[in-house]
């Protein structure tokens, strides 16, 4: 099957030639976002395969199906960028990555705690101008302290094994509680009491109609004061202007950030040569305690591998005319 892939790095290509090397499919590499657009680049293809910052909405999924795509083979976990609906009525099935490496994730939100906390980024700044004094450069102790893991998949059960291993307390709230994350230690309670007893607060959920802005300003008002913030699942989890406030008051003590959610024409480019029109991402680029990176989380050889390995899976599966275990469902909407 002809398949393009859009948004595509060099090491997406890499790995997907590794992984298809000797297979059936033709990639089609292709560097642009896919949009209303760039969707034409589809053309004569039977399947796109899409990241995370792709437009998936409906007038697209109508544009590539017009161009006769059956498939978005997403390179994902997440989906909250597809419309499904659209999809459903379109005859286009959607399949994922359900699970590429909830390790690479869970290690990324650990070394964004450890960094915050130790203040390391703004060590290695001073070290190399020769500035060797710690004033400013106090951090805590992570044992003994309590950390909320707001969502418990895989993720959250491995991040939650990682705080447990430095002697934290975890507090979890998850709709559907998970008998792994108590066996790693987790221990379930209402958001509310997680809120106001957690020192570390680790979002780990998926971003669907009832998750956006889970963290707004109600529920910043209810963390303890000096609050450790991280997100490391989906940008919009967070109303990022109402975190700017609570960083201006002192309520949220450290802000980490793998995600954002005005992330698209940000993330994924170098845009070092140029002036950000996005004015609150600057603003919060001028707080000392707040550390972001750039979606690099999932970032890892591991995973990477596992990504593309699934996604010539699914594709496989789909010229075969099986179902196949990733597809998403309407249901899932």
């Amino acid at each position: 099957m002809r398949v393009a892939v859009f948004s595509t790095k060099p090491y997406d290509e890499e790995f997907l030639r590794k992984a298809g090397e000797g297979g059936v499919h033709e990639l089609r590499f292709l560097e642009p976002r896919l949009n209303r657009d760039t969707a034409a680049l589809a053309a004569g293809c039977g399947a796109v395969c899409a990241f995370v910052n792709d437009d998936l909405g409906a007038d697209v999924l109508a544009a590539l199906a017009g161009q006769g795509v059956r498939l978005i083979a997403l390179r994902s976990a997440g989906f909250n960028h597809v419309d499904l609906r659209a999809a459903a009525r379109l005859g286009l099935t959607v399949a994922r990555v359900p699970g590429y490496s909830p390790y690479s994730v869970a290690e990324h939100c650990a070394a964004l705690v450890l960094a915050l906390n130790r203040k390391i980024h703004r060590s290695y700044n001073r070290v190399r101008e020769h500035n060797f004094a710690l004033n400013g450069l106090l951090g805590f102790d992570l044992h003994g302290r309590t950390v909320g893991v707001v969502g418990t998949g895989k993720i959250g059960v491995c991040f939650t094994r990682i705080m447990v291993g430095f002697g934290c307390r975890v507090l979890a709230y998850d709709p559907y509680p998970s008998e792994s994350a108590r066996a790693a230690g987790a221990e379930y309670t209402s958001m509310e009491r997680l809120l106001a007893e957690s020192h570390i607060v680790s979002l780990h959920c998926p971003l669907t109609p009832e998750t956006f802005h889970l963290i707004d300003r109600e529920q910043i008002e209810r963390m303890r004061p000096g609050v450790m913030l991280v997100n490391t699942s989906r940008g919009a989890l967070v109303d990022t202007a109402a975190v700017i406030d609570g960083l201006k008051s002192g309520r949220i003590g450290y802000l980490g950030l793998d995600v954002y959610e005005e992330e698209a024409d940000l993330f994924f480019e170098d845009l070092s040569d140029q002036v950000l029109g996005d004015d609150v991402f600057a603003r919060l680029g001028t707080f000392p305690n707040v550390l972001i990176t750039g979606h690099q989380a999932f970032f890892t050889a591991e995973a990477l591998a596992n990504i593309a390995a699934t996604t010539l899976e699914n594709l496989t599966a789909f010229e075969s005319g099986e179902a196949g275990p990733n597809l998403i469902a309407l249901d899932d909407a």
